[in-house]
């Protein structure tokens, strides 16, 4: 299995000092950043469709085989909440696309009040574009139900295993691959221990694990330490 480790995002001026040199313009920090990481979770893009001159530049600023996991645009999943979006998914798959081989996973993140609508998610992983690869984060437990995990395996998309203060996904396998977000603002070396064993215990190709931002910097010390968990 290959195991992808980061935070999300990677640009924040507060890690000054304690990850990135206090001196480090913003303009270097991608670059220091994928020599100790090798992936990040983009954020930003949530607000607005990526520009595919800004992920060229970023993909030409990164080593091989570093990798970029993209939010999808609040479009797709809180104004039209998954519904009649080919076109924002085409347009979605040919700007992420510019990233070439540094394209990670998309990650379709549902508003917290979106409860469980099965002919909708069916209507949505159907419109996926080839070569997407597709994790959805649910914040409702209405969606935690084996008829969920049918459609997403149906089109190998990831149920991604998020863990925090406001909810915990059940540990499922969808796919071949795998997503974890881990939004806690601390684990103990216990928590990584556990972490760890969880993902080498699942039958994955590949998967993304990403920590939450806070100003401490404390994200990239912790994917540090669950790659050496992991080796």
């Amino acid at each position: 299995m290959r195991i992808y480790i980061g935070t999300s995002g990677f640009s924040y001026a507060p890690w000054r000092g304690t990850f990135y040199p206090e001196k480090l313009p913003a303009a270097k920090m991608l670059a220091y950043y994928a020599e100790r990481l090798d992936a990040v979770e983009i954020n930003n893009t949530f607000y607005r469709m990526p520009a595919p001159e800004m992920l060229a530049k970023w993909a030409a600023e990164t080593p091989a085989g570093f990798q970029f996991a993209l939010k999808s645009p609040r479009r797709i999943t809180h104004e039209k909440k998954l519904a009649d979006v080919a076109d924002v998914l085409t347009r979605l798959r040919g700007a992420a696309g510019t990233l070439g081989d540094r394209l990670g996973p998309v990650l379709f993140q549902l508003p917290p009040f979106m409860k469980k609508d099965l002919p909708r998610l069916q209507e949505f992983v159907a419109q996926l574009p080839p070569g997407l690869r597709a994790a959805l984060e649910f914040r409702h437990e209405s969606w935690f139900s084996s008829d969920v995990y049918d459609v997403l395996r149906s089109r190998d998309a990831a149920l991604c295993l998020a863990e925090s203060e406001e909810i915990a996904t059940p540990i499922e396998e969808t796919s071949s691959w795998g997503y974890l977000r881990l939004r806690h603002q601390d684990y103990d070396d216990a928590a990584l221990s556990t972490w760890a064993e969880r993902v080498r215990a699942r039958s994955w190709q590949s998967a993304y694990v990403f920590f939450k931002h806070e100003d401490e910097g404390k994200g990239p010390a912790l994917a540090a330490k669950l790659r050496a968990l992991v080796g």
